[in-house]
């Protein structure tokens, strides 16, 4: 099979657009620059149409590498035919293609295997042609050897035929069926367990029964969390007597009994080798679509946060809170650079509030702060009204950031080599400071899966998680683009093309030659080849450049289609940008050529409308409820307002204020059926919730958004 055959199989796009963006991949062009740059070759694809194109390739690289392997293992053992070549070639799955190479798999010696050795096959073929109704008397003749009596001959041949059912192709995919329909998970505690505290989070799994296709897939991955944890076992079921019928109709003739030695052969058939290989195969496959599916949730997570608003160039306070060891604080210029750090202790146990007050208002004047950062942490709220009792002589906007990961941050070798002489107490307040200015700048330098935005990322495959979440933060930096002057390495390894290697040089090169003037100057960085360029240009930014165009996100290969414009119009270039009611006017039509479409056209306008406009919305200043303080303070039937902070398949949990987040269970999230948490609520919403429940023992708070 070819590749662009497989790939119209599994995706309903047109074969243009899936031929054209196959070509553009195997050219190493990034998915942002195919979406953003390449629009007339793919008919205008998205970036996930695009996503699903790649990751089709790589599935079908897999299978041909796979299918090189068994044609070879098969062919070695001088069992290859025609028939079986063609079958395996045409295979669009794996599952598929390992069902026509188990009974040529080299696997330990088996039961049916020794029953060969000891001549026992030809009985079994007697047995199974059901035309002899003796079939002692024709076991008589196999009793030599190490087969001591006629029992010991009909058992082998018994194994034999069990093995020649497991490896039947059709028998296979018919139980295979009857699984994905009907196969139950059941959970039992381990006895030994039952005292254990840490099993007591796993309560609800001690005895389970549910239909596997069935289980959302967050339940799934708690099952599995703690069966590999030790507290349950996990089994899976189906109806016995249906999986032997449908055995049965298979390897029987039409019209006939089986005989009583092929019912206890496809017994133990079942019993001793399909059950668990499907058992196992169920669990595989039902381990991989959970993961898909906590994966997609932690990607859109992933991807609202870095989407964050951002407060912009403004010089911040920003203000680790904590209550005996004091609370960090640090100053920052409108770049996010460290101007002064300190500690203040306005809380018990030393409750220096008038110094710590005095020192603020200090610190405010001193470096003409705009705005404070407050990290939502241990003692947040306290240190928000104690900042609010400052008396400031002008407007200081106050914001409460999500702090999930800087704790990382700080403790990481970025870190370390951003503030080689300041500890990390500092390092997670600059942190918090800068996640105000520019949320997605920060959050590039943690490892996705450290930001705490997930569920069970821990127990999902980790190679696949990495892939995706590399995946959405270069989604999300290129969308935004990127100051090729002020960005950090972190920051322009995300920039399509270009990776940490070139980031490297890029830093470098700035460092030694001053700040880059032109798009055309990239290209004298090291490394920074012509393919590199083409990927990368139109997402870098060059602030006060003197084309404007280069602080925009019309790619240089069309600076000569926006001059053409400016010159028909009349115009200066610098005119021509955000002059709506020229661009309106114009004539796109004419301007068409083979390599440049409407799409491009039409991009490159709206461009020009709002040159280099960040995509994220502006930030505002949530202000949570005054009087919630604690857990304590929580009272069923409270309206709060409050912030989400993280969305799972089961719901979204909203941060009201206080050191623990409460949950919106998904079927308290409207009024009618949601089975997608994400069709009502985004990360970062603001949001007035009921109180529903409330344990303050256990630290868990149950929210509603319906009256």
């Amino acid at each position: 099979m070819k590749l662009l055959d497989f790939i119209l199989l599994q995706v309903k796009l047109p074969v243009r657009s899936v031929t054209n963006t196959i070509e553009l991949l195997s050219q190493d062009a990034t998915i942002p620059f195919i979406a953003r740059y390449r629009k007339e070759h793919t008919g205008n694809l998205d970036e996930v149409q695009i996503e699903s194109i790649a990751n089709q390739i790589k599935l079908f690289q897999d299978l041909e590498k796979r299918k090189k392997a068994i044609l070879k293992s098969i062919e070695q053992q001088n069992a290859l035919s025609d028939e079986l070549k063609l079958k395996i070639g045409k295979s669009v799955s794996l599952i598929e293609l390992e069902d026509y190479y188990l009974p040529y798999k080299k696997k330990r010696k088996t039961k049916a295997d020794a029953a060969r050795e000891n001549g026992l096959e030809p009985l079994a073929k007697i047995i199974m042609a059901q035309n002899q109704s003796d079939i002692k008397r024709s076991a008589e003749r196999f009793v030599k050897g190490d087969i001591k009596n006629i029992n010991e001959a009909i058992e082998g041949a018994k194994y034999i035929i069990a093995e020649w059912i497991n490896e039947h192709k059709l028998v296979r995919d018919k139980l295979r069926k009857l699984f994905q329909r009907q196969a139950k998970i059941v959970s039992k505690l381990v006895k030994k367990e039952r005292e254990n505290e840490n099993a007591q989070k796993y309560k609800q799994y001690f005895d389970l029964e549910e239909t596997l296709y069935k289980m959302p897939s967050h339940r799934f991955l708690a099952l599995h969390r703690a069966e590999s944890e030790g507290f349950v076992k996990l089994k899976i079921e189906v109806e016995t007597t249906t999986a032997h019928q449908q055995i049965e109709h298979i390897i029987c003739r039409a019209g006939n009994s089986p005989s009583r030695y092929i019912v206890e052969a496809i017994e133990d058939a079942y019993k001793r080798l399909l059950k668990p290989s499907f058992t196992n195969e169920m669990i595989t496959e039902a381990k991989k679509k959970a993961d898909a599916d906590a994966i997609r949730v932690f990607a859109s997570n992933l991807e609202q946060l870095l989407m964050a608003s951002p407060l912009g160039g403004k010089r911040i306070l920003a203000i680790d809170p904590g209550f005996r060891s004091g609370c960090k604080v640090v100053c920052l210029d409108e770049r996010g650079m460290l101007l002064h750090n300190e500690t203040i202790f306005p809380h018990p146990p030393q409750k220096e509030m008038n110094m710590a007050l005095k020192k603020i208002k200090s610190l405010v004047n001193a470096y003409n702060i705009e705005a404070i950062s407050i990290g939502n942490g241990t003692a947040s709220r306290e240190t928000e009204f104690f900042i609010k009792k400052v008396s400031f002589d002008r407007d200081i906007s106050v914001y409460i950031v999500n702090e999930a990961g800087a704790s990382v941050y700080s403790a990481s070798k970025i870190a370390r080599d951003e503030f080689p002489n300041y500890d990390i107490t500092v390092r997670g307040a600059v942190s918090i400071g800068r996640r105000l200015s520019d949320p997605l700048a920060e959050l590039v330098k943690i490892d996705p899966k450290s930001i705490g935005v997930g569920q069970y990322q821990h127990e999902v495959e980790q190679s696949a998680l990495k892939e995706k979440l590399d995946t959405v933060v270069m989604s999300c930096v290129n969308r935004i683009g990127v100051n090729v002057n002020t960005a950090s390495k972190e920051l322009l390894a995300y920039v399509s093309g270009i990776g940490p290697s070139i980031a490297d040089n890029i830093i470098t090169y700035r460092n030694e030659e001053g700040n880059i003037v032109s798009r055309k100057q990239l290209l004298k960085v090291p490394r920074l080849g012509e393919k590199a360029y083409e990927q990368a240009a139109g997402f870098l930014r060059i602030k006060n450049a003197k084309n404007p165009l280069d602080d925009s996100a019309v790619h240089p290969e069309s600076y000569q289609v926006v001059e053409k414009i400016a010159k028909d119009k009349k115009v200066k270039l610098k005119e021509l940008i955000g002059n709506k009611e020229v661009l309106e006017k114009i004539d796109l039509s004419i301007y068409i050529t083979d390599d440049l479409g409407l799409h491009t056209l039409k991009d490159i306008v709206k461009e020009l409308e709002k040159p280099g406009v960040d995509p994220r919305k502006a930030i505002s200043n949530f202000q949570f409820d005054p009087t919630v303080k604690t857990i304590e303070d929580i009272k069923i039937g409270m309206k709060l307002p409050g912030i989400v902070n993280n969305i799972t398949n089961f719901g979204c949990f909203v941060d009201i204020g206080i050191k623990e987040s409460g949950l919106i269970h998904i079927s308290k999230l409207a009024n009618e059926f949601i089975s997608d948490v994400n069709s009502v609520v985004k990360l970062g919403q603001v949001l007035e919730v009921s109180v529903v429940d409330v344990n303050v023992e256990r630290r868990r708070i149950q929210l509603s958004l319906i009256d």
